[in-house]
Formats: structure tokens, C-alpha cells, sequence
């Protein structure tokens, strides 16, 4: 079975999103690119992430050709985009959590509230703009308002990240979807304060190095 590790992986860190309540159901999916072979392993459509097994996990090349598993997600281009145009990701998580999907209905960037959004590389999450879902133009879109950041919120839609790895991609979730809840309960009393230009650019120089620790030889 090839790509044994990441088929692990896909299922590890898709129950992770919903123990976390990050989604539900069968919305959202989960892919790790392996640069060395060239193949993508990813969340297959339409089956509840309890009922998982590695042999069910799709393994696609970069044309998308599936190599083995079951039929990949149906957000598998938005992943693909990714992964064809940046070295930097090598896994991504499509997901549906409450607060940031909240943002995304209501087609609004999340700002930089909270100095943890340095984790994404920008100063605020985007939204791109709407497209239905599993399409080309939504993976155009969703790429477009990235950019060089590791999130975007989904218009109508949801959130995706993009990691160096998984727990990275994971991670990044995490934190985007807090600050999302931060940042709706921080409204319904005021107007929350938005972070200067020039803080965010020093956290984002610092988290450059966040949460590293050097070898010990």
C-alpha cells in the first residue's frame, strides 16, 4: 500500500476536526502531498471520518489520475492548486467551523484582533470571493485570495489552510477559527481594535521561527 504514513495521517488528523468540533458530518477534507513520489493522499467524498481505513484513502498524481482508494473529495482541485503552484504547502484542510464559517456568510475578512493570526504568514485572513463548491473557479478563488498566506476563508463556504506539513495545516485551523470566535463575541460588545501594521509585521518576522527548537547534537 503505498503512501502508508499519510493515509494514516489523513485519518488521524480528519478525526482530529471533529473531536475539535471543527466540522461534521462528511463536510471538509484532509490531503498530505508527498513531493518525493509526487502523489497527493486525500480524504475521499461522501464517507464519515469514523468509518475510515487506510485502504479507503484516495492516492492521486498531480493530474488528479486516481492511483488507488476511493473517489477523492470533491474539493480535490482546491488542494491540487496548491500544491502544482507552492513548495511551501505540503498539506491542506478544507473545513466548516462555526465562527470563521459565520465570517464567510457574511463575506468578511477576519483582521488581526489577536497576534496568534501571525500563523498564517499575513496580517489578515482573506475571503475570497463565492463560487459553488468543487469547482475550478472555487480552487481559482480560493488561491487567488491566499496568495503567499496559509488560510482563506470561502465565501457562503468555510475555511482552508496549508501547512508545511499536517499538524502544521491543523494548527493553523485552530488558531484562525479561534480568533474568528474572538472576534464575532468581541462585535456583539464593540468595535474591537484592530493590531498596527507595524506589530503585525514584527510578530510575523518572529513566528518566522515559532514554535521551533533546533536539533541538539
Amino acid at each position: 500500500m503505498i503512501l502508508e504514513k499519510e493515509r494514516k495521517q489523513v485519518i488521524e488528523y480528519s478525526l482530529k476536526l471533529l473531536s475539535e468540533g471543527l466540522t461534521n458530518g462528511t463536510a471538509g477534507n484532509v490531503s498530505i502531498f508527498n513531493r518525493e513520489k509526487g502523489l497527493v493522499a486525500i480524504s475521499p467524498t461522501g464517507v464519515n471520518y469514523s468509518e475510515l481505513t487506510p485502504e479507503m484513502i484516495s492516492i492521486v498524481d498531480l493530474d488528479k489520475k486516481l492511483i488507488e482508494g476511493l473517489k477523492p473529495s470533491s474539493e480535490l482541485e482546491m488542494h491540487m492548486i496548491l500544491y502544482r503552484n507552492r513548495e511551501d504547502v505540503n498539506a491542506v484542510i478544507h473545513t466548516h467551523p462555526v465562527y470563521t464559517t459565520v465570517l464567510a456568510c457574511l463575506r468578511q475578512d477576519l483582521p488581526a484582533i489577536d497576534y496568534m493570526i501571525a500563523v498564517t504568514g499575513a496580517t489578515k485572513v482573506r475571503c475570497a470571493e463565492y463560487a459553488s463548491y468543487g469547482t475550478k473557479e472555487l480552487a481559482e478563488n480560493a488561491y487567488k485570495a491566499m496568495g503567499s498566506s496559509l488560510a482563506v476563508i470561502l465565501a457562503n463556504h468555510g475555511l482552508t489552510t496549508a501547512g508545511k506539513d499536517i499538524a502544521n495545516a491543523f494548527n493553523i485551523t485552530v488558531q484562525v477559527e479561534y480568533i474568528s470566535n474572538l472576534y464575532i463575541k468581541a462585535r456583539n460588545i464593540g468595535e474591537p481594535i484592530i493590531l498596527p501594521d507595524n506589530e503585525m509585521n514584527s510578530m510575523l518576522e518572529r513566528f518566522k521561527t515559532y514554535g521551533q527548537i533546533k536539533s541538539i547534537k
